[in-house]
């Protein structure tokens, strides 16, 4: 994984393929305000973000959540954090110096697992979705074992968002077999100015 530019934008390549650029980032914003609608109105609430990519889901998790919101981010790639606290800071408004952020460096499954009811929402951005893309390892994020790690590291009622590049009809039905009320949104890459059509997932416990 490396990060590329061209002009101003901002690019990371996985495998010398585009992974994510700061032109398009419409849809993690949307991901971010979907899932924490309700949580915005909890006392204290508790945010898991899967994947820090560019830092704008963050951003716009921190910019919906009240003072005393507590947000762990979970990333695997130590380069991805270190982008974010120097060049890639600003694009998204320095999110990682928020008093409210926690970083753990390393899979966001263990972070599941070890946090039973630990959560009101738990967002997902990792790889292109459902599919791995990046790496195989993951692809247990969103089969059966690790949806099911998903929702008992909820709370009752609590919301997991999905961010994917693709529909998947195969992972919706999985996260209605495991429990979840489930919704999904169409969303462009820049919203309202365009871009290609993404998918996020909403599961309710």
């Amino acid at each position: 994984m490396r990060l590329g530019r061209s002009g101003s934008e901002y690019v990371i390549l996985a495998n010398g393929k585009p992974l994510m650029s700061s032109r398009m980032h419409g849809s993690e914003e949307a991901l971010a305000t979907l899932a924490c609608e309700a949580a915005r109105l909890a006392p204290r609430p508790r945010v898991l973000v899967g994947g820090l990519g560019m830092g704008f889901t963050l951003r716009a998790v921190l910019d919906v959540l009240p003072p005393d919101a507590i947000v762990t981010v979970a990333e695997l790639v130590p380069a991805v954090v270190d982008w974010n606290r120097r060049v890639l800071g600003p694009l998204a408004g320095h999110p990682l110096q928020d008093p409210r952020v926690r970083v753990q460096l390393g899979d966001v499954g263990f972070t599941l697992r070890g946090n039973v009811g630990g959560f009101d929402v738990i967002l997902l951005d990792v790889d292109n979705g459902p599919s791995a893309f990046t790496a195989e390892a993951n692809a247990g994020l969103y089969d059966n074992r690790g949806v099911a790690a998903a929702h008992a590291a909820l709370r009752t009622p609590g919301t997991l968002a999905v961010w994917s590049a693709w529909e998947d009809r195969k992972f919706e039905q999985r996260l209605r077999y495991n429990g979840f009320r489930v919704t999904v949104s169409r969303v462009r890459a820049r919203l309202k100015k365009g871009g290609p059509m993404h998918t996020i997932f909403l599961g309710v416990k």
